[in-house]
């Protein structure tokens, strides 16, 4: 079991502050990134021999970096799920009026890993005992979510969702909604691949590749035990 004194080595009171000073000065997950502004709707239709699953958990810059990680996943696109309008953007998702989170549409072959899996790393890879925030990401765009396509999926991320609250590895009750996956829309072009395009930039420095460091100490202990 991760014991809390490693949890809060990942998490120290003074990195946290660092972390929100520099966000203040230069912005949150989005923040001066500009190119190709066109959305879409991604048919959830996954090709041959792969199946797909989609996460929010914060900022999609981070998330999409920490699943292109895994062994097994073949690609990971950055978007919006989850709310009541058709064709959301990166300017009025953020109006937090839409009802859309940032999402991850997650492709990966069966053969390799399993959607079980995936829902392990959706809950090591993000604190999921936030409403409406993760780290310094305020609204209910960055709120978590975990989308399921069948019934089955449904069973699977409840039992995982119970599996990773007996660990004690977050200290207050979770808050992941559970939702059924409609629609995906691709997110601007600026958002992809964004650590991989801009690894200097502000925010990744002091928010995303930090995050990433973490959830992979904290994954490797978790399967350590």
């Amino acid at each position: 079991m991760i014991t809390p004194s490693f949890h809060r080595q990942l998490f120290p009171n003074t990195l946290i502050v660092l972390i929100l000073v520099i966000v203040s000065l230069f912005g949150n997950c989005g923040f001066g990134a500009k190119g190709n502004a066109e959305t879409k709707q991604i048919p959830l239709v996954p090709k041959s021999g792969q199946k797909m699953a989609v996460f929010a958990e914060g900022c999609f810059w981070c998330s999409e970096h920490i699943f292109e990680s895994i062994p097994g996943v073949v690609d990971v696109i950055s978007g919006y799920a989850g709310g009541h309008t058709e064709n959301p953007t990166y300017d009025s998702v953020n109006t937090e009026t839409t009802g859309h989170a940032e999402s991850v549409l997650v492709m990966y072959d069966p053969t390799k890993i399993s959607f079980e899996e995936l829902c392990r790393i959706f809950f090591l890879s993000h604190d999921p005992t936030t409403v409406d925030r993760q780290g310094p990401d305020v609204g209910s765009s960055y709120r978590s979510i975990l989308f399921y396509q069948t019934e089955g999926e449904f069973q699977i991320a409840k039992r995982i969702k119970t599996e990773i609250e007996s660990k004690k590895i977050w200290y207050a009750p979770f808050v992941t909604e559970f939702k059924p996956i409609t629609k995906f829309y691709q997110a601007e072009g600026y958002h992809q691949d964004f650590i991989k395009h801009n690894p200097t930039q502000s925010y990744v420095q002091a928010v995303s590749l930090p995050r990433y460091r973490e959830f992979q100490k904290r994954y490797e202990l978790y399967k350590q035990n």
